[in-house]
């Protein structure tokens, strides 16, 4: 190749890059308001994300990956903890962490219940953009969700969100909202589930993960070497909650005996209340 071919092979590959490039800009601009549910963005939305960063919030967490890396991302939060949470947490973070026991930096705030009800609107909006994967593996917040790992006993842990919840989404008809106490069960009974389990997919434990549960409850049932009692999905899961052995899942945990590792005190340690809890919570991961 000479000096002439080269340089037009040059300025003819910049010109191709040039127009695939832009061509993909505009395809992606033309697919953002789907890809990030832009009908959805309300101006409680719009104020949750002036509280973000009149609170300087990038300064330590990321989302979409972009910000300070020194606290956890929260693109997903509101899917991994629940309105019912992030409301009381950031209402008064030190009613879920002991300072010197598990080191909590997250200052409060001092916002007011408006800012705190509009932040969490964004972060939900935030957790249903279409991100493609994108960070490919967000940091979780491990073992904590009411409070850390078995410290918070159930009943204070529910006690905590009704006192800043009441009466909002956590009551049902004047009574609790069996779903958001099922998360308070999985992230604080002793040990807690989520020491073990992971709620996003592909992401292993001690146990697998748990991410897509109800779907693969209804599955095993109806296969041909069952060995449970279950009729329905949501029975399956109580009975692998205070049974774990009566049915060995393929890939699961299990000794050479079929007696699961998982722990079989549940079904003792737990009230039934809330083991329906549980399941009602588990049965929302389809």
């Amino acid at each position: 190749m000479n000096k002439r071919q080269a340089r037009l092979f040059a300025i003819g590959s910049t010109v191709v890059a040039a127009v695939a490039f832009l061509g993909l800009t505009i395809d992606s601009h033309r697919q953002f308001p789907k890809l990030t549910n832009a009908q959805n963005i309300t101006p409680a939305v719009t104020h949750g994300k002036d509280v973000w960063h009149k609170n300087n919030c990038i300064n330590c967490h990321t989302l979409f990956g972009e910000g300070a890396y020194y606290a956890p991302d929260l693109t997903k939060i509101a899917q991994h903890r629940g309105a019912a949470y992030l409301q009381a947490y950031l209402k008064d973070p030190s009613k879920f962490y002991d300072e010197q026991r598990h080191r909590r930096l997250m200052p409060k705030q001092d916002m007011t219940d408006v800012e705190i009800a509009d932040l969490v609107t964004f972060l939900d909006w935030v957790s249903k953009v279409d991100n493609q994967g994108w960070p490919p593996r967000p940091i979780l917040v491990t073992g904590a969700g009411i409070g850390p790992m078995g410290a918070t006993p159930y009943g204070q842990a529910a006690a905590v969100v009704a006192a800043v919840q009441a009466p909002g989404p956590v009551t049902v008809s004047g009574g609790k909202d069996p779903i958001a106490l099922g998360e308070i069960v999985f992230r604080t009974s002793a040990p807690a589930c989520v020491a073990c389990h992971s709620l996003q997919p592909g992401v292993g434990g001690a146990g697998p993960s748990l991410a897509g549960v109800a779907t693969r409850a209804q599955q095993t049932i109806t296969l041909a070497d069952y060995k449970g009692q279950a009729k329905d999905p949501a029975a399956y899961l109580s009975e692998s909650i205070s049974q774990p052995s009566a049915h060995a899942v393929a890939g699961a945990m299990y000794s050479a005996s079929g007696v699961s590792f998982m722990p079989a005190s549940y079904g003792k340690d737990l009230t039934p209340d809330q083991i329906t809890h549980l399941v009602a919570y588990l049965m929302t991961f389809k």
